[in-house]
């Protein structure tokens, strides 16, 4: 099974930028989808962005022209720029990857990193 770890959270100031990493032990080339979700305190874990094996990618209309989700196959990472950031951006973000080994579907969870934007 694959292991995820993220990296690259921290403070920022509202309308600051981070960028988080998500390390895979393995190859992702060929992982259905991997995806940033997000968990404030008191909510429910939330969609961020995906992206398919094949490059198609998706986002919540919170982050849509804000968040890139980009992935580096031959590093096995995923990326999550966030630029213009908000307050209400503050949660854990974790990192997600979906894939099929015959004949069991996976769901695999990164530990979570801290994002927190002061106004």
């Amino acid at each position: 099974q694959v292991q995820l770890v993220e990296s690259g959270g921290g403070l920022v100031q509202a309308g600051g930028s981070l960028r988080l990493s998500c390390a895979a032990s393995r190859s992702i080339a060929s992982i259905n989808a991997m995806g940033w979700y997000r968990q404030a305190p008191g909510k429910q874990r939330e969609l961020v962005a995906t992206i398919t094996s094949g490059g198609s990618t998706n986002y919540a209309d919170s982050v849509k022209g804000r968040f890139t989700i980009s992935r580096d196959n031959a590093k096995n990472t995923v990326y999550l720029q966030m630029n213009s950031l908000k307050p209400e951006d503050t949660a854990v973000y974790y990192c997600n990857a979906k894939y099929t080994v015959v004949p069991s579907f996976r769901d695999v969870w990164g530990q979570g990193t801290q994002v927190t934007v002061s106004s």
